[in-house]
């Protein structure tokens, strides 16, 4: 039988592949990036945690060796440190006086998801600005500027265009430069859960799983999300690298509070006429109206955590949900 040791090296190994393609440049590539975190909740969730440290430590050290020290950090902090915490989250538990398991709360590991995906894009910034906050706005202001040139094929020695959409070109760009470390968060968030959904169902498919497989509909953030979301609001006001952190907590916070509308969705239409054409109906509009659709999903999560919804608009007749 394959051990943890084994399995550790080789989910590292499988992490740092699909990590590396990213340097093709192709969309492929590219999204096979998104997914670099998947071998490592895998390894972690069906044999233990620490399979799942071999991983970060030989997928970080493969990457050095393949490309320099500073990918190697790169793939263990952005990638491989924060699957290997969500797995050891997912499989704490503690036993009750009969004799069952009470194990960590989806809800709670949800939002450690957003508190992960906002410390990744804080560190991204950092390194972005060489831990200058002056440094890491220049940086990021000429790396949108030259996307819009490649995108609008503009070439260097011509000015941008004054507007955009009516909206004055200074403050076009500066609401874009402010707005990164929010949408970062928000898309490292999602990418973050999705692969654990993913290692989890794969890792319950193959009966290795140590916990139940919950019910995913049933997920439900604390209160205590709510409180961190206000505070990390109101310090995105605060100038300089603070701001930044709040602003990436808030961006995670948001998508975490969306995935939970989501669920809430699942729960409430379980049993009920039309079900199936409603979730659909949902999906299509994650798929092509997701800035407007994620909003509403977050506004639904926020009022769930607040009200509980759940008890105020119970699931219909039928079994429990488990996606």
């Amino acid at each position: 039988m394959i051990n943890a040791l084994t399995v550790g090296i080789l989910s590292g190994l499988a992490s740092a592949l699909l990590f590396a393609v990213v340097v093709t440049g192709s969309p492929f590539g590219i999204v096979l990036s998104y997914v670099a975190p998947l071998p490592i909740l895998i390894g972690a969730l069906g044999w233990n945690h620490r399979s799942g440290l071999v991983a970060t430590v030989v997928g970080g050290l493969a990457i050095a060796l393949a490309f320099r020290p500073e990918a190697g950090l790169a793939f263990v902090i952005g990638s491989a440190l924060p699957a290997w915490i969500l797995a050891y989250l997912a499989l704490l538990g503690r036993p009750n006086p009969d004799g069952s398991v009470e194990w960590y709360p989806l809800g709670r590991l949800l939002l450690c998801v957003a508190a992960a995906a906002a410390v990744v894009t804080f560190v991204g910034v950092l390194a972005l600005g060489s831990w200058e906050y002056g440094a890491y706005r220049e940086t990021l202001r000429s790396t949108i500027e030259s996307v819009i040139r490649l995108q609008m094929r503009i070439p260097a020695e011509t000015p941008l265009p004054p507007t955009f959409g009516g909206v004055p070109r200074e403050q076009f760009i500066e609401a874009l430069v402010g707005a990164v470390p929010f949408i970062a968060a928000t898309a490292f968030a999602l990418v973050l859960a999705l692969n654990l959904w993913i290692a989890a169902k794969v890792v319950a498919i193959s009966q290795r799983l140590p916990r139940p497989w919950p019910a995913i509909a049933a997920t439900r953030m604390p209160l205590s999300a709510l409180l961190l979301l206000a505070g990390a609001v109101l310090a995105s006001f605060v100038p300089g690298l603070v701001g930044v952190l709040a602003l990436a907590f808030v961006g995670g916070v948001m998508m975490a509070f969306a995935l939970q509308g989501l669920a809430l969705l699942h729960h409430v239409s379980r049993g009920r006429a039309g079900r199936t054409g409603l979730l659909v109906g949902a999906y299509i509009l994650l798929a092509f109206i997701a800035h407007t659709f994620l909003p509403l999903l977050a506004l639904a999560g926020i009022a769930d955590t607040a009200v509980d919804l759940r008890r105020r608009f119970p699931g219909g007749a039928g079994p429990t949900p488990t996606t």
